[in-house]
């Protein structure tokens, strides 16, 4: 077991393409993060196999800020200590729907139910008239890949320095922000395959390098996109920056955790 560097910042995303958040502490869980991407918004003129709208279509969907109404029920399962201290140690039990309930600060900081129509009406707006807008929700999170994202704050910085101006690292939207002091930018690709144990308890297991997209270019203030970002990606990391993994032991994870690789 080696300690290859800590948690620099912990986030969460409660409605797909969205603002983020972070977050004190963070339960990591099968299914990923407690109460990431909870809600998504399926769009009729998206591809069969990625049914969302995301800021790829609608840029600014990155100025929405999820809130979640009762945030001390958003803090992770209601039961984590009981099922924790059950000998051999139980999963947990997830809150309801309607205690994990969001509301939604709009750009122009009107506040918003997650459900009330005119949220949809205002994120249509200025996309063309093929696409219809419904609201999902699954306990399951609506991630890309896998349940977890991790992102080193030295990948950010090289990429940065690589397209000549500071990044800020929101673009990369992770779960997990690494910094891995004293190793440099892109050093977590030798983690791929290997596990990883974040905090006392939490491991996970690193699946893929994370594919990019156009969501990397868009300014996280502003939605303003700066192309060159992506294309430098793709033109020297192979389209790829960051991990995805996979949950094989659950636990509760916080800023200042050391992350350890596992043999």
């Amino acid at each position: 077991m080696i300690v290859v560097g800590k948690v620099e910042s912990l986030w969460r995303y409660p409605v797909k393409s969205m603002r983020g958040e972070q977050i004190r502490e963070s339960f990591l869980g099968f299914s990923g993060v407690y109460g990431d991407r909870l809600y998504a918004f399926h769009d009729t003129a998206a591809l069969e196999g990625f049914p969302f709208l995301t800021g790829r279509e609608q840029e600014q969907m990155l100025l929405y800020q999820p809130r979640f109404r009762q945030p001390e029920h958003a803090a992770g399962p209601p039961n984590l200590a009981e099922a924790e201290n059950t000998d051999p140690g139980l999963n947990p039990v997830y809150a309801s729907a309607a205690d994990l309930t969001v509301d939604i600060e709009t750009p122009s900081g009107e506040l918003l139910a997650i459900d009330d129509p005119a949220l949809i009406n205002k994120l249509t707006e200025g996309l063309d008239g093929t696409r219809t807008l419904s609201l999902l929700r699954s306990d399951r999170s609506f991630t890309d890949c896998r349940p977890v994202s991790v992102f080193s704050i030295q990948t950010a910085q090289q990429i940065g320095g690589e397209v000549g101006f500071t990044l800020d690292k929101r673009r990369f939207r992770a779960n997990v922000y690494a910094d891995l002091t004293p190793m440099s930018g892109f050093a977590e690709n030798a983690f791929l395959g290997r596990r990883l144990q974040i905090g006392t308890k939490a491991v996970i297991n690193v699946t893929d390098r994370d594919p990019r997209c156009k969501m990397i270019t868009l300014d996280p203030n502003t939605a303003q996109a700066t192309p060159e970002i992506l294309r430098r990606v793709r033109d020297a990391h192979e389209g790829k920056a960051g991990l995805y993994g996979a949950v094989l032991v659950e636990g509760t994870v916080r800023p200042g955790d050391e992350i350890r690789l596992l043999a």
